[in-house]
Order: C-alpha cells, then structure tokens, then sequence
C-alpha cells in the first residue's frame, strides 16, 4: 500500500479556498498536507479559470488599444494583426508566475504537498494516486478540507470537439481568432468572453434562455454593458434555447428552438459550472454530492460529517475566487477552535467584462421590494477630468442613498477600474458610514474615485429640494 503519514489538516485542492484553508492551519502551528493534481498547482483559479481570461481580458485591451480610440479614433491598434500566441504569451507568463507564488507559500509556511488524485478510503484517510508513482501513497487527516473546485458543465447531447464546439477551458486553447462565434448562456463567464472576442473583432451572438442577462446586477448598469457591447457588434438572441449544433468543414451552425439558423465558426457554451468531486468516492467518507457535484455545507462550512469541511466552488453559490479565500480561513479557524466572526454579509461582485462592471450592497430592485426609502447619486466618467485623459465617456457611477438616515446602501459601477473602485463604497458601508463622509471627503484629483463625491453631491441636492419642498 506504501506509506501513510499523519497531519492534523489534509486539504484537497490547492485553488484560494484550499490555499487559504492550509495556510491558516499552518499559522495556528498545526501540521498541514494539500493535495493537488498533476499540473494544476493554484487549482481552476490559477490554471483555467480566473488568472488566465483575466489576463486574457488584459493582452485584449492593450494590444487592440480599445481604452485609447476615443483619443486616438477608431481604427486606433496597438497591434494590426492580434493571433491567438499573442494573447497566450501573458496569459502563460502569468500562470507560471502565479504557480510559482503558490508553491512558496506553501513550502514557507512547511506545507507538505502531495501531487495526485486524492480519494478517500474512510472519513479519516485519503489515498492519493498519481500514475507517475508505483506506490500509492495514503495520508490521515484529524480534520479534511475539500476544496476541488468545479470545471465547465457540459450538457448532454452537445458533441464537444476543443475545435469548433467548445467550452470555457477550451477557448484557452484556439489555434485561430475565429470571425464569428455563438456565445450560448449570457452569465457571468459568458458576457466576459462575448466582449473580449467582440473586441478582437469576431462576430458575437449571445444566445439566452432567460428574457435577461446578470438579473442579480442593477438593471441601468447591465442596460449601459449591453448598448456598449451591442456597439462591439455583439448580437443578443434572449428567450431563446439551443437545441443544436451541427459542425462541417467551414463551421458550425446553431439551431434554435423558434427555428433560427445561426452559422458561426465556432461555438462556446457557458452553461454553468460542475463539481468536481466525481473521483473523490465521498461515499466511503459519508458524504454524497447534488446532481451538479456541490457539497453541502453549514455556515462553518462543515460537512454532515463534522470533522470534513468544503470551500470554494464546490459548495455552489457565490463560486467566486474571493469568497473563497476567506471560506478556506474560516474553515480551518473553526476547525481548530479559532474564535471568527463568520463571512461578511458585504461581499463586492466583479464582472471583468469589457468594460468592467462592479457592485456591492443592494440593488434599486431589492429596495423597491423590500419598501426602502432611497435616493439615487450619479456620476458620469465624461464629466470627470481623470475620464478625458484615459478616454472612458461611457463609465458611471451610481449611489443608493437611505433617506432616513443617509446610509449608503448600494454603489454600482460600469466602466474603467469598475472592480477596483467598488471597495470605497464598501468600506464607508462596511464602518456603517453615511453619504456624508463622501460629501465631506477630500479625493485625489484627477481620478475616477472623485466619481465617489460627485454622485454623494448629487443626492444631497436631491434631499436637499426635497426638504424644501416639505417646508
């Protein structure tokens, strides 16, 4: 059977979640062991997921010089001719630069890492099986962290070929920019590919079951990302459902349930998300996955068996690399009796669109629905001086305001730094604080956080005519 060591924490999957988690236990002076897959050090996140169309988002906004052309016009090109090598050139340097964090932390902080599939034979023990190794080597856990992530959800009945139909792990690999692609599902991952390939100039068509995109994001700002993206050419089919995708020697063609045809060189579906615990034999543990792969957890993100936690993608819901993180730190807090106080109800949602758009707290839906009184604050990039020079006229910003006691209850961004700008409204909401504080702020000038002080003055001229009006 070969050998079988013992740590207090064994973690499956070295993505954020099982980082965190293994890293945490290591700070707390336990003994810690993660097991990783061949190759895939940093888990989805680092190899397929996050880092790479982040960085693809990147290499595509530079070298078509998309942020320039309102300066520079619109045949505007850092590079005439943009292929596939181009893109992947950053996006490897990236990942090899990212693996190699990940591998330092966890040698810093004495992690033993173990390259392999992990199985569990019992609640306690795991078997780690790599094809490479002649021995199989077992490792006990007094406490299991399950942190294996998810990869794309392929429906049945799709021949996927990593040529013509594709998922988003396949995009990763195209040997050609292709001139036309259907785009089925307008979630999150497939809105940031519809605009990066849009913008390298392909020919989108999204194509959406649902009578909308984003419903979750505030419905001015995702009606701004869809004007722009129509502008990009992008090509919306809402209330539609795909029921084939016939592939030839020139493309494919897609057929929809009303009867359109739509011929397009290649297919992506981003058709949500499964778990990946298919060769985790959670049975043997105790445990058993839903029909998408997801565990159950509790808020400490325990497991029904106490001793087992799970983090990250796998437990469904938000799935995002961020909240992650901070669910493998209190995973191992809780293990080992940490006092914490549990996941911050605030948590920012980013969408690395082009442009980007970001948000924290509640919407205009949720308010009117719940009978809140707010009042609205917006900013418009065009009207700030750090919007001309970097040439966004598009971008806003918008505050949603309590009328009875100033809270800022919700801050929506569309445009440039969208997702780097949403942590000022999160922190002033974070502390409690009031639109006053952004009113009464002083903010570098020229930058896009001014947007912040522009839209607080344009609520409290808003209560300010209201008042009046009372008398």
């Amino acid at each position: 059977m070969g050998s079988m060591q013992e740590y207090d924490l064994v973690v499956i999957g070295s993505g954020p979640g099982g980082q965190r988690a293994a890293i945490a236990a290591a700070k707390l002076g336990k003994t810690v062991a993660v097991i990783e897959r061949g190759m895939m050090l940093g888990g989805v996140c680092v190899n397929t997921g996050t880092i790479p169309s982040k960085t693809l988002r990147e290499a595509v906004v530079y070298l078509t010089g998309m942020s320039q052309r309102e300066l520079y016009g619109a045949s505007y090109r850092v590079k005439e001719k943009i292929t596939p090598a181009d893109l992947l050139a950053r996006t490897q340097h990236v990942i090899g630069k990212e693996i190699d964090v990940v591998r330092s932390q966890l040698m810093r902080n004495r992690i033993e890492l173990y390259t392999g599939h992990g199985r569990f034979s019992d609640e306690h023990t795991i078997v780690v099986e790599d094809p490479t190794r002649a021995e199989l080597v077992t490792v006990r856990g007094r406490f299991v962290v399950i942190a294996t992530g998810t990869k794309p959800a392929r429906p049945a009945g799709v021949k996927f070929d990593e040529a013509r139909v594709l998922d988003s792990d396949g995009i990763l690999d195209l040997k050609e920019l292709p001139t036309s692609m259907v785009v089925v599902g307008a979630g999150v991952i497939g809105i940031e590919y519809a605009s990066m390939f849009a913008a390298l100039g392909t020919k989108v068509t999204v194509v959406e079951k649902r009578d909308n995109m984003l419903e979750f994001c505030d419905p001015e700002i995702i009606e701004s990302l869809r004007f722009h993206l129509r502008d990009l050419a992008v090509t919306f089919r809402f209330g539609e459902e795909v029921i084939g995708v016939d592939v030839g020697p020139a493309g494919t063609v897609t057929t929809l349930a009303s009867g359109k045809q739509i011929p397009a060189e290649t297919v992506m579906y981003s058709a949500g998300r499964q778990g990946q615990t298919d060769h985790l034999d959670l049975a043997a543990a105790g445990l058993e996955a839903d029909s998408r792969g997801r565990i159950y957890v509790d808020d400490n993100f325990t497991t029904k068996v106490e001793h087992i936690y799970a983090v990250g993608d796998v437990i469904g819901f938000p799935a995002l690399a961020a909240t992650s993180m901070e669910q493998g730190r209190l995973a191992a807090y809780h293990a080992f009796g940490e006092p914490t106080k549990g996941m911050m109800s605030l948590q920012p949602i980013g969408i690395y669109s082009i442009p980007e758009v970001s948000f924290v707290g509640a919407t205009e839906v949720d308010l009117t629905k719940d009978s809140i009184p707010y009042e609205v604050g917006v900013s418009r990039y065009r009207e700030l001086a750090r919007g001309q020079i970097a040439g966004d006229s598009y971008g806003m910003l918008k505050l949603l305001v309590s009328t009875e006691d100033l809270r800022v209850l919700g801050v929506h961004i569309f445009g440039t730094n969208a997702t780097e700008m949403v942590h000022i409204g999160q922190a002033v909401m974070g502390c409690g604080g009031t639109v006053e504080y952004l009113v009464d702020a002083v903010f570098n000038y020229p930058t896009f956080s001014e947007a912040y002080k522009v839209a607080a003055l344009d609520v409290m001229n808003k209560l300010r005519a209201l008042s009046q009006f009372r008398g």
